[in-house]
């Protein structure tokens, strides 16, 4: 079992910007797949990006505002939110694929409003 805990939302204006970081319980592996998804009010919960290897992938909502990195530390994983909208909010989950297991994290709140 990998426990994955975030932090980092708020409450923000909107062009602000955030960071939210994900830690994982135990060391990241090559071929684990760490992904950020979201979920607003009454909507499913959409990918906004994932991170493998060198190789990152973002949802076309997200592209040149949003990065998804690998900290220095071996089970960190961050997302950088800059130029956030009010359609940015929701709850943010972090997401740990191992093989074929799904892991995720409790959430942390994002609200982008003046």
């Amino acid at each position: 079992q990998v426990q994955l805990v975030e932090s980092g939302g708020g409450l923000v204006q909107p062009g602000g910007s955030l960071r939210l970081s994900c830690a994982a319980s135990r060391t990241i592996l090559s071929f684990d797949v760490m992904g950020w998804y979201r979920q607003a009010p009454g909507e499913e919960r959409e990918l906004v990006a994932t991170i493998t290897g060198g190789t990152t992938n973002y949802a076309d909502t997200v592209k040149g505002r949003f990065t998804i990195s690998r900290g220095n530390a071996v089970n960190t994983v961050y997302l950088e939110m800059n130029s956030l909208k009010p359609d940015d909010t929701g709850v943010y989950y972090c997401n740990l694929k191992s093989l074929r297991t799904y892991y995720w994290g409790q959430g942390t709140q994002v609200t982008v409003s003046s």
